[in-house]
């Protein structure tokens, strides 16, 4: 649900003005509205490039620290100065990998000459013999060089020869002439070695740096954040009285009204507090359950809900997590999430430890729901004759009823969404101007109840059809006469027309795209099941072997389910996630006429003292 809120307004005299802000700032509660003046001091844009700097840095630090990231935070350390310092250490590196570089072609050109010192072709020169480097062709190679220029030839690799001449005059060919580095074969491999060590080194330094200081730099960022706010909401008073006065607007939530309004006594400060009515556009705070809190993040993936609309979270809650069970299900699978978000919610951080809760409700309704569909780790427990297993076979749907249970939960959550819609149209714009939305709520609602009671025959055909007659002629007043009183009755007709049009496809299109949820988890069964075959398929025989034979049979067999599982698992669990979330934003939003375009609460605080 959407939490009250209380509009405030104060009046400050401006010698109060920044004072007031820092207290109204520790309090931590007041929503401020924000008025954009059209410009940005050379302050504030200072302070942006720097969130720019800081973010970026954060985001290599945490890829560079990986599970060593430490969650310790130094709240008195200087973000400049870790910036600095880690800016010193990614130079360092790549220095390193630079000189890393120049060895490694140096030795690789070095290597084909093998290993010499070039102390002995300096005596050479010494006594007046000159030694050239050359390479070529195979097929331009002239064995009179050899004679003529003393030529050797001292490797041949990949269709080329090297070779020198030793000779007291120059020598000039029609090959390439080689430029050897200054180092010989022996000291490149020494500094290569050196280098590498070195590159380690760096490398382990810069790890254990950012896996120290990444956690405190996000503070220090929060910290700058929070200069830009209070920069930001100095801008967003209006000057009146010729600047000796400033007005500000702000929201907080209706259980801190007390809270504000004592603050507010002891200050030299004009202010009114009252009631948010829906056309304020007030900011949203949700005040969920345990349950529904963990899915308030699906909810801001899409958008806030405007103030005075419905909060879909507390219906989202349970249908994603049935959506969420239908495409995974299987109960192995859900054990297995279980488990693991447990394990992990041990480890995370406290801003982890709701998303960990999620993984592991999801786990318990998979484990719950594929256990009713028969599937463990892709075994068909309809199929098997366990013992313990026999009693809750008769617990358990087959597949073929599962693709018409699928459709059956997506009439259902269609029907709630355009249950909501009327509902809300009705709270906002009142009765008359809701009937469209109560009649195609009717005629919905209406043939869907009546065509089930035919089919499972407690009413006769006869029945069924005046049923059908007078649920469609009442549904049709609403849709296509007194869907907009104030209008012409033959604009109406046209506007129902094309309404009836838009829903007819719309509906039939929505409904079918709940198949994906039987077709997702039969996919993910079939695919368990085939793990399953291919790794007790494996039987390798040694002939006087046998328990050796036995023994790689069962680490391939448990190789291939592992591997194959966890396969299954992380497409499952991905596939759980994109499709419910479709199904949510698609069909659910769209029939619940849901927007999105609500702005969050967003208290005026610190880091330390943010009470959201």
């Amino acid at each position: 649900m959407i939490a009250k809120m209380k509009k405030l307004t104060f009046l400050i005299y401006y010698k109060e003005y920044e004072r007031f802000l820092e207290e109204l700032r520790d309090l931590g509660v007041v929503h401020v509205v924000e008025k954009q003046h059209g410009y940005m001091d050379s302050d504030l844009q200072s302070v942006v490039q720097r969130i720019s700097v800081y973010k970026n840095t954060i985001q290599d630090m945490r890829m560079r620290a990986g599970s060593k990231l430490s969650e310790q935070v130094n709240k008195e350390a200087n973000g400049e100065d870790i910036i600095s310092r880690y800016e010193q250490l990614l130079a360092t590196l790549q220095n390193v990998i630079q000189k890393q570089t120049i060895v490694a072609k140096e030795y690789a050109q070095m290597e084909v000459w093998g290993s010499f010192e070039w102390k002995s072709i300096n005596r050479l020169s010494e006594v007046g013999w000159e030694v050239n480097f050359f390479s070529c062709l195979d097929r331009q190679f002239d064995e009179s060089w050899i004679k003529d220029y003393n030529a050797v030839v001292i490797n041949s690799k990949g269709g080329k020869i090297y070779f020198i001449t030793i000779s007291k005059t120059p020598v000039e060919l029609e090959v390439e002439s080689v430029q050897l580095p200054s180092k010989d074969l022996m000291e490149l491999a020494e500094e290569k070695k050196a280098l590498d060590i070195k590159l380690e080194e760096c490398k382990s330094e810069l790890v254990d740096f950012s896996a120290a200081n990444c956690t405190s730099l996000s503070y220090c960022l929060s910290k700058l954040q929070e200069s830009l706010e209070l920069n930001k909401v100095k801008l967003s008073g209006e000057s009146m009285a010729q600047g000796h006065l400033l007005l500000m607007e702000g929201w907080i939530p209706a259980e801190n009204g007390g809270t504000v309004e004592e603050f507010l006594k002891n200050k030299d400060v004009y202010y009114e507090i009252r009631d948010a009515v829906k056309e304020d556009n007030a900011p949203i705070k949700f005040k969920n359950g345990a349950f529904s809190k963990m899915y308030e993040v699906i909810t801001r993936m899409y958008g806030m809900p405007e103030y005075g609309e419905f909060d879909p979270t507390p219906l989202i809650a349970p249908f994603f997590t049935l959506f969420f069970a239908f495409c995974v299900g299987d109960a192995g699978y859900g054990l297995i999430l279980i488990l693991l978000g447990a394990y992990l919610k041990s480890k995370v951080g406290k801003s982890m430890k709701g998303m960990m809760n999620l993984v592991m409700t999801l786990g318990g309704a998979t484990t719950i729901l594929g256990t009713i569909f028969g599937t463990f780790f892709g075994v068909n427990l309809l199929e098997v004759n366990w013992p313990w297993i026999e009693t809750l076979k008769q617990y358990m749907v087959s597949s073929d009823s599962l693709m018409y249970l699928s459709l059956a939960i997506g009439v259902i959550h269609i029907i709630i969404a355009m249950t909501v819609k009327a509902i809300c149209s009705t709270v906002r714009y009142g009765f008359k101007n809701s009937l469209s939305e109560w009649g195609w709520l009717l005629c919905v609602v209406g043939f869907v109840a009546t065509g089930g009671l035919m089919y499972l025959e407690r009413i006769t055909p006869e029945i069924a059809n005046t049923a059908f007659i007078v649920i469609g002629g009442i549904s049709a007043i609403g849709i296509f006469i007194l869907n907009d009183i104030r209008r012409n009755i033959f604009i109406n007709i046209g506007a129902g027309v094309w309404d009836t049009y838009n829903m007819a496809t719309g509906l039939v299109g929505d409904v079918l795209s709940y198949i994906r949820l039987y077709a997702l988890g039969l996919a993910g069964a079939m695919l368990g099941m085939v793990f399953n075959q291919l790794a007790f398929m494996i039987d390798i025989n040694i002939p006087g072997l046998e328990i050796v034979g036995d023994v790689i049979t069962w680490i391939i067999c448990c190789i291939i389910l592992v591997f194959g599982h966890a396969l299954n698992i992380a497409m499952s669990c991905l596939s759980g996630f994109v499709h419910p979330l479709r199904l949510t934003f698609v069909e659910y939003f769209k029939n619940s006429g849901y927007s999105g375009k609500g702005e969050a609460y967003k208290p005026f605080a610190t880091i330390d003292n943010n009470k959201e």
